[in-house]
Order: structure tokens, then sequence, then C-alpha cells
């Protein structure tokens, strides 16, 4: 049997919100690694597509950059990324959740106690329930007769207060985006230790070598490098008979479904952290309009709240990501 697994962020560049990083896990039995990943958007194509209009109405499962609509238009942002990760979570969880509070609960993520996210959420934002207890019992048929199990997904956030504590430490961004990448990695190799997982992320920063990052992660464990080329670095660890493939490849998201699933999970999570934020100064500032939390709007937004940054007495530090 394989494990094939995908892990991908959202929200590496901004400087208001989290970090966060999905990770998805599909079950293939009877399919022979040595043959390469099989191709989950062909064996699924009864219920999922890569576009984000399909006349049958299946679900599309992309890069979430490429998913997520303009807020200007009538269709609310986040429909696309809503019904692929509501559908896939609730085949797997057999629960529909009412709040982002209950999605958070059932992807493992932790909301940090601040007053910016103070608030909740009902879910679905853009869809009925009915509609995607509709599609998920789609999607489940469509994996049976795929002969695919889907095995879970989850997410962790890392937001701007532990983000900066974590880059002081480390002097190195990227650093803590790889750390916390390998610490789902290693969630998966730990629930699956004999079926030798193979697990997909996305090239981290143009780097083509990760022995010693492995190596620091897994210290008990053997490596070997399997490949250190342009466009992917594979490497098998073995621990005490365990054996684990991890992959590093560019574009992951576009040539593997679990990286791509997992990318539109961390968007999800992150857009759903930033309604919180947005709720709050808004709420305060009728006037102020919400922000993405990416660099040049972030600026525009903190100075527009800089007199109530003052007034409530906010931490900045908590706040407002250093790098």
């Amino acid at each position: 049997m394989l494990i094939y697994a995908g892990i991908d962020e959202a929200g590496y560049g901004p400087m208001l919100g989290p970090l966060c990083l999905g990770a998805t896990v599909f079950e293939v039995p009877g399919h022979d690694p040595a043959g390469g990943a099989p191709d989950l958007w062909r064996r699924l194509e009864e219920s999922v597509c890569r576009t984000k209009r399909d006349r049958r109405q299946r679900l599309a499962v992309d890069d979430s950059k490429k998913l997520k609509l303009a807020g200007s238009g009538k269709t609310h942002p986040l429909k696309l990324l809503e019904r692929g990760v509501l559908a896939f979570l609730g085949h797997f969880s057999g629960e529909m959740p009412q709040r982002d509070t209950d999605l958070f609960s059932l992807l493992n993520v932790t909301c940090p106690e601040t007053p910016w996210y103070g608030t909740v959420s009902p879910l679905p934002l853009a869809h009925h329930a009915d509609e995607l207890r509709i599609v998920i019992s789609r999607l489940g048929r469509s994996l049976d007769g795929a002969g695919v199990r889907f095995a879970g997904m989850s997410c962790h956030a890392i937001d701007a207060g532990d983000f900066n504590a974590l880059v002081a430490r480390t002097n190195s961004k990227a650093g803590v985006n790889l750390t916390a990448a390998l610490r789902l990695v290693d969630r998966i190799w730990r629930r699956w230790p004999d079926d030798h997982p193979r697990v997909i992320l996305d090239r981290h920063g143009g780097r083509t070598h990760y022995r010693e990052d492995l190596q620091l992660a897994w210290p008990d464990a053997h490596l070997t490098i399997l490949a250190e080329q342009a466009d992917i670095s594979r490497y098998r660890l073995d621990r005490n008979g365990a054996q684990l493939t991890v992959t590093f490849q560019c574009e992951a998201d576009r040539m593997h479904l679990p990286v791509a699933l997992a990318s539109m999970t961390a968007k999800y999570v992150r857009e759903l952290f930033m309604l919180r934020l947005n709720r709050f100064f808004c709420g305060q500032r009728p006037e102020l309009k919400p922000t993405a939390g990416y660099v040049q709007d972030a600026r525009r937004y903190l100075g527009e709240i800089e007199t109530l940054l003052v007034e409530r007495r906010i931490d900045r530090a908590a706040l407002i990501r250093s790098r």
C-alpha cells in the first residue's frame, strides 16, 4: 500500500496573520511506488478537476492561489477553496463543521488567545450545508471506485508572536517554515511507521540540498540521498527498520494532488484567521478597509489603526511579523 502525502504552506510572505502549513494523506492500496506517484486527478476525475468552472460541478483541487477568487466579484472569494476543503474534511471526519472553531479542532489548529482572534465565524461561508453533503457523498463514491482512501488532513498555524520568537531564536525565516513542515512529516511517519510513507513538499526557496535539515530532524535515522537535481531533491530515511521518503519538488502543487489539497487547506485556515482579525479591527474602525495581510497593504492597514494600537496597548510583536 502506498501512503501518499503532501505538505504546503500559505502566508509565508505577509506581515499580518499566521503562516499556515497544511498536510493531506491518501492511501493507495496495490500501487507500486517504484512506478512513480499516481495521478489522483485522473483516478478521481468523476468528482475532482483542476478548473474553476466545470459543467459537471466537480471539486476544484489546485494550487490555492489559483482558486481564491477576486474579492470584488459577486461570488464569495473563498467559495472554491471552501468547497474542496470541507468536502474532503467532511468525507474523512464524517462531520460538517458549523463554526471555524469546529474546523480548527478537526484540523488540530491552535488559535492564539489574542483579542483580534476572539470572534467565531459560522461555516460554511459560501455554501449551504446540504449542498456540501451531496458533494461529500459524490466524492466518497469516486474514492471507492478508484480504490483510493483519503486518510486525513491537518494544519499547523504559526501566528506573529510565535513566528517572531522562532525567527529571533534561529535567525532564519525559511528555517522556521521548513522546521514546521518537517514536524508535519514526522506526524505522518509516526502514524504509518510500517508503511514507508512518501511525502511530497514544494521546493523551499529554490534550495537543492536538504540533508542537514533532515538529519537534524531525525538524528537517529540513516539517510540516503536519492536525488539532488535542479527540479527535485529526494531522500530516504531509515529508523529502526521504519522507512520514509521525502521529496522536495518544484511546482509540487501542480504535480501532486495531495500537495495541492494541502495548499488549499493552509490557505482556507489562514483566510479564516484573517476574517477574525479584520472583524476585530474593522469593528472598531468602520471606515477601515480589510486587508489580506501582505506587506504593502498591511502597512496601509497598520497606519490606519495606529491610534487604536496605542489606545488598546496592543503588543505589536504579537500582531506584526518582524520579517
